[in-house]
């Protein structure tokens, strides 16, 4: 079986009398031929090998000029030359010259590529929660940030500070942290809205709705923000390969204006027959995107909830929705199930996550990420993204050029962050897992999974302590619904 040496190597160790051999070297993450940013952190990388790795040797050059040097006991590049490598050469790309030492011999493998895109990151960072992959308790959990031109990462809020609580939905305005929510549920549960610095503290539930306020989406203008108000149950499977369903029992949309605690609801958006979930503005904001389904009376029919993509107007001056509802892709005339919609801030592209059934991708293995032109309500099979293994949660960054998304592709079990470029033409590039200075060291010893990815323009600021103390304090402003 194959595994990756983490041996430290005393000191660098020169390649000698090398050995060339006619293919690429075995490495971890597979970074070979993919797409990446300019500025973003080194594409560090470990040698896989059912032999002791004694040492890496690896020599970059850019098309455009430059060249950068690592020797250790895997590719570990400096940051800063990194970044004025990969600025050199944006639009062009890097080659890659591999050694690897093992019984004292040095092996030259075949030179591989990655190539520097045209599109700026525009983005500080990743906010994402990180969760142990487990079934019945969620137990050690936060809501993190990493800073994508490093590697450092921090806790936004924790649960060990809210006594074991959930903290999950969570989402900024167009990856602009000056608008933030984030639910908490448990004994303490509770919608907690940080704009411009100040922090409102809302009651999980407001008993006219039948349920909490979750799966987040602002409006461009930061003055609404869009939820589901869902009745979620979970069950466990006995077939091999399927762990866990989760489910609606129902499932409605609305829209919150903060400055008034208001819920904007409407009849066409919150019916008993039909599961409306997960909406989202348009990028002008007239528009609300969201997935319904014909409501499962029994549980045990769960393989039945099958969802299409639907839209409503929204008038952003009145608060108030359209008079009917148009469906935009019909994915349960093709025996599928379509989920976790989401616009690109261009309002060029929509990109969806299709399954068999129900809308919790991440428990499909068969979840696939499609895309819909917008302009001309054409879809396709994201194919250049997708894995034979769960492809589910995405967001875009703020020039509609990079997008990051969860996916399963690594082990079967570890839910992971991949990003992926999309060109005018709407074509991804080949995704990359998230880089880490040590990959292997960080991944394949972590227990954490990472979901609900987002962009960030910016660090979050968020005082967590005084944020925890709020939240267990369970003092609470109540909403109301607007009449």
């Amino acid at each position: 079986m194959l595994s990756l040496s983490l041996l430290l190597v005393a000191c660098s160790s020169t390649p000698e009398n090398v050995t060339t051999v006619d293919q690429l070297p075995s490495i971890y993450p597979d970074y070979t031929g993919v797409t990446i940013p300019d500025g973003i952190a080194p594409l560090n990388f470990n040698i896989r090998s059912d032999q002791e790795v004694e040492a890496v040797d690896v020599v970059v050059k850019g098309s455009k000029g430059g060249q950068l040097h690592a020797n250790d006991a895997w590719a570990r590049f400096d940051v800063d030359e990194w970044h004025a490598l990969t600025a050199a050469n944006k639009g062009g790309d890097l080659t890659f010259t591999v050694c690897v030492k093992q019984d004292g011999k040095w092996t030259q493998y075949k030179d591989f590529k990655m190539y520097v895109s045209k599109y700026d990151l525009e983005e500080w960072g990743l906010t994402y929660r990180r969760i142990a992959p487990g079934y019945e308790v969620f137990s050690h959990m936060g809501i993190y940030q990493r800073d994508l031109a490093n590697f450092e990462e921090s806790a936004i809020i924790d649960n060990t500070q809210l006594l074991g609580q959930c903290v999950n939905c969570h989402m900024t305005n167009r990856t602009n942290p000056d608008r933030m929510v984030v639910h908490i549920r448990g004994d303490h549960g509770a919608t907690l809205m940080q704009i411009d610095g100040q922090r409102d503290v809302l009651a999980a539930k407001n008993e006219l709705l039948g349920g909490s306020m979750v799966y987040p989406y602002w409006h461009p203008s930061g003055d609404y923000c869009a939820f589901s108000t869902n009745q979620t149950r979970q069950g466990f499977h006995e077939i091999h390969n399927e762990r866990i369903e989760v489910f609606d029992l129902s499932s409605d949309i609305f829209v919150y204006n903060p400055k008034t605690r208001e819920i904007l609801e409407d009849s066409l958006v919150s019916t008993k027959e039909w599961s409306e979930n997960s909406p989202v503005f348009s990028p002008d904001g007239k528009t609300i995107y969201y997935m319904t389904c014909r409501q499962v009376e029994d549980p045990h029919d769960y393989k039945n909830e099958k969802y299409n993509l639907c839209s409503i107007a929204f008038d952003p001056a009145t608060g108030r929705y359209g008079n009917k509802v148009d469906t935009l892709f019909n994915a349960v005339r093709m025996g599928k199930s379509l989920t976790w919609p989401r616009p690109s801030y261009d309002g060029k592209w929509m990109l969806f996550t299709l399954i068999d059934y129900g809308y919790f991708s991440i428990w499909h293995r068969e979840s696939d990420q499609w895309l819909m032109n917008l302009q001309t309500g054409e879809s396709r099979p994201f194919t250049e993204i997708n894995s034979d293994n769960t492809d589910s949660y995405h967001n875009w960054n703020v020039n509609s050029h990079w997008i990051v998304f969860t996916s399963r592709r690594g082990d079967g079990l570890h839910t992971r962050l991949y990003l992926a470029s999309i060109d005018e033409n709407g074509r991804g590039t080949k995704p990359f897992l998230l880089p880490q200075e040590n990959p292997w060291e960080y991944y394949d010893e972590s227990l954490y999974s990472f979901n609900t990815p987002d962009f960030s323009s910016r660090k979050v600021e968020f005082d967590s302590h005084a944020a925890a103390r709020e939240i267990m304090s369970d003092k609470r402003n109540t909403t109301k619904v607007r009449q």
